[in-house]
């Protein structure tokens, strides 16, 4: 091809001119048409994560318990002791789903699961963080149902639990929903599989399902914005298969038992580009592969297509020269393509064949993050709306007349209404390890063989963020750090998913970089250093971009089973105990939301220290077994969160009697919400022991009412209410607005 038409086709690809010079000055040469395909594929911002890796090195990516840094492996590792780590990483598939819900969705399940497995460790449980536009909208409610439907049945059939996640609605996601995919799995210390390949002369394997034409271009398809063309981009929605992940799952642990596998890194985005590429430049060695030795499923895949495929399914393998055939007979075993592609070399090159021609020829790490790919900080500039946005005097609403009818109306808000629609389409149970399930403040799930726990949660206000993103990203992780302690566990590190709009605009950059300095400090705080994650730009589309939305992942562990706590009261009589304090704020709240229409103000303050000393409390209250419940005050405000209280066990609902003595206007005090607030219930002879911890920790407290045999929720003289028609708006608005789809 001529210079011309070359520099246009990189274009095309989504590079640009001057990268396409960057790449002649890298390889000393005009790239052939293979190689360019590899570069624009690796160099795109799913991929290189060009735009967004000079802001994500201002986060604390290692200590505490992390046995890697961030970005190091496939996914986060955190130790929890007895000879046992945590894998655990969160990653989007937001234009898959957007274009097809069902195989989008099922997709990033099963991308995210194998990066769990190919670490050595077992997945255990599966979280979903998802947003979508307004719900009554016929194409966000076929989105939606499309969504659940594909995680579900991937979860369901691959034998993970979904446990966790959390949905949202907004008009800013009407036409690009977010589907955010987080797996945690267990492993031991001596089975840890590094993504590395190492060893001069040691075979490399493809192992997995075989290759197609489905997935080519997935990752410059997720690195552009949503628009009427993308419907056309179908193809590159690759196409999900659990049953083959499960058996994919069992070989691999398997084989990993040997002591013979150096190296394995999932074939995601970019495929077997990305994988030989990243895992040559991490071991500091190069490839030679053959792809006529790569199993395909269809006639006549050229090399371009082979090596930019995304089927779903495929590992890449490194393993010990003259072990290759004890691995292959593994593979074989669960019916399973496990075939020797080509070596590792130690001249840091990739080189690839095809019908007896190389076809590429290039410096491994030229490739990717760290290396030849290309770093950008774009210019950053505060958006004009936050002006109009915090112009807003919350007095100048109207004080309303019967504030019964806004509570009931509140809590059947589609994002205050039990998501059991969903989460009772997963398998919750499957493995017999869920201890809290869905629908608490974080799930637990047991470690066999030990007395311990972990608590994961997803967790992001994107209303916050939009609002104030520095404030709204370090709420992000204080509620995420404040839910897994609500369950008795000890907030030990974070995985994130950044989802915002088109980097390359100056108002989404600076929301960026705002989020992610909030996120750092709040986690420098907290001692929850970030494991890894993913960034997500261009969820734009013609109408606008999405409200920033960076989901914290936490991780938290439970020392001992007897420790673990959920959020319902147990037993009339009990004390009900708010820890922290109230507050008049409703800046960005769902009462003004959903009630008045507006998403206007600033994010709620958030005072850090209180927010540990709160936690501390409730966490020293629990180890002391002092509390018999323990529930955030999030969307909704207290009234909410006491509603849930009575009624989030089915089994045993019961009532509350409240007096809230603060001198702030009415709904403002019932629906606003500020932060750093737990509601707890003790024993009435527990009261001085838990006053004392609460004033050895400097936290405010109040004793505001009691747990009531009488099924009715009553706070002042303000609400009065039946608290059975409480649970049945609560449980059942979400599910009769999508039986009607």
């Amino acid at each position: 091809m001529e210079n011309k038409s070359m520099r246009e086709l990189a274009i095309e690809l989504g590079l640009t001119s001057e990268e396409y010079d960057r790449i002649i000055s890298l390889i000393g040469r005009e790239p052939t048409f293979e190689e360019l395909g590899m570069f624009s594929v690796m160099w795109s911002e799913h991929c290189s994560y060009k735009n967004s890796i000079a802001v994500l090195k201002t986060l604390p990516r290692s200590g505490g318990r992390l046995l890697v840094s961030a970005g190091e492996e496939n996914a986060g590792l955190v130790d929890i002791g007895d000879g046992l780590a945590v894998a655990f990483k969160i990653e989007s598939h937001n234009h898959p789903s957007a274009i097809e819900p069902y195989q989008g969705a099922a997709t990033g399940v099963g991308g995210i699961l194998r990066d769990i497995f190919t670490m050595g460790a077992r997945p255990i449980a599966i979280l979903d963080s998802l947003r979508f536009g307004e719900i009554s909208n016929p194409r966000v409610k076929y989105l939606f149902n499309g969504v659940v439907r594909g995680i579900a049945d991937y979860g369901n059939s691959f034998g993970c639990p979904t446990v966790a996640g959390e949905v949202y609605f907004d008009k800013s996601y009407n036409q690009n929903p977010l589907v955010n995919a987080m797996a945690v799995g267990i492993v031991k210390h001596d089975q840890i599989v590094r993504a590395i390949a190492k060893g001069e002369g040691n075979p490399v394997l493809i192992v997995g399902s075989s290759t197609g034409r489905d997935g080519i271009h997935g990752a410059t398809f997720a690195s552009e914005e949503i628009s009427e063309e993308s419907e056309s981009k179908r193809p590159s929605v690759q196409v999900g298969d659990p049953f083959a992940e499960k058996l994919l799952l069992e070989a691999t642990l398997e084989a990993i038992k040997t002591g013979y596998v150096v190296g394995i890194q999932d074939m995601g985005a970019a495929g077997i580009t990305c994988s030989t590429s990243e895992m040559s430049a991490r071991g500091k060695s190069g490839m030679e592969i053959d792809l006529d030795r790569v199993p395909v499923r269809e006639k006549g895949m050229s090399a371009y297509e082979i090596l930019l495929s995304e089927s779903q399914e495929r590992m890449l393998m490194v393993v010990k020269k003259g072990f290759e055939d004890k691995i292959i007979d593994i593979f074989k075993k669960w019916d399973l393509n496990a075939v020797v592609i080509g070596y590792v070399t130690n001249d840091g090159r990739l080189k690839i064949k095809k019908d007896g021609k190389i076809v590429a020829n290039i410096p491994a790490d030229s490739l990717v993050v760290g290396g030849g790919a290309p770093v950008y900080y774009r210019e950053a500039k505060e958006p004009d709306y936050l002006k109009k946005v915090r112009n807003f005097n919350p007095y100048d609403l109207p004080e309303p007349d019967n504030l019964n009818e806004i509570f009931l109306k509140l809590i059947s808000s589609p994002n205050i209404a039990s998501k059991e629609w969903v989460y009772q389409q997963y398998d919750t149970m499957v493995r017999t390890n869920t201890i809290v399930l869905p629908g608490g403040d974080a799930a637990v799930i047991r470690i066999k063989g030990t007395n311990k726990a972990i608590s994961v949660k997803t967790d992001c206000n994107a209303r916050y963020v939009y609002l104030n993103p520095y404030r709204g990203a370090m709420i992000a992780v204080a509620e995420s750090a404040r839910n897994v302690v609500c369950t008795g566990a000890e907030p030990v590190a974070i995985t994130n998913c950044l989802n915002f709009g088109n980097p390359y605009k100056p108002e989404i950059f600076w929301q960026f970089k705002e989020a992610v300095r909030g996120m750092g400090d709040a986690c420098r705080f907290f001692g929850t250093p970030v494991t890894g994650g993913n960034v997500s730009f261009y969820n734009e589309s013609p109408e606008g971009a999405i409200y920033p939305t960076p989901v914290i992942g936490m991780l938290g562990i439970v020392d001992d089973l007897k420790f673990v706590t959920t959020a319902n009261f147990k037993s009339p009589g009990d004390l009900i105990i708010l820890l922290g304090k109230n507050t008049d704020e409703i800046g960005g709240s769902e009462y003004l939301a959903w009630v008045h229409g507006k998403v206007l103000g600033d994010a709620p303050e958030i005072n850090l220290e209180l927010e540990k000393g709160v936690q501390k409390v409730c966490l020293d209250g629990i180890r002391q077994g002092l509390l018999k419940s323990a529930h955030d005050v999030s969307e909704g405000g207290i009234a909410v969160a006491l509603a849930e209280c009575c009624i989030i066990n089915k089994e045993n609902i019961l009532g509350c009697e409240i007096k809230l003595e603060d001198k702030i206007r009415p709904d403002f005090l019932l629906f606003g919400e500020g932060q750093s607030r737990i509601i707890v219930t003790i024993d009435e002879k527990n009261l001085g022991k838990f006053e004392e911890i609460c004033s050895e920790n400097k936290v405010p407290y109040a004793v505001i009412g009691v747990v009531t045999q009488e099924k009715k929720m009553k706070i002042n003289d303000w609400i009065e209410i039946d608290i059975e028609k409480v649970a049945d708006l609560y449980y059942n608005s979400i599910r009769r607005i999508m039986e009607v789809i």
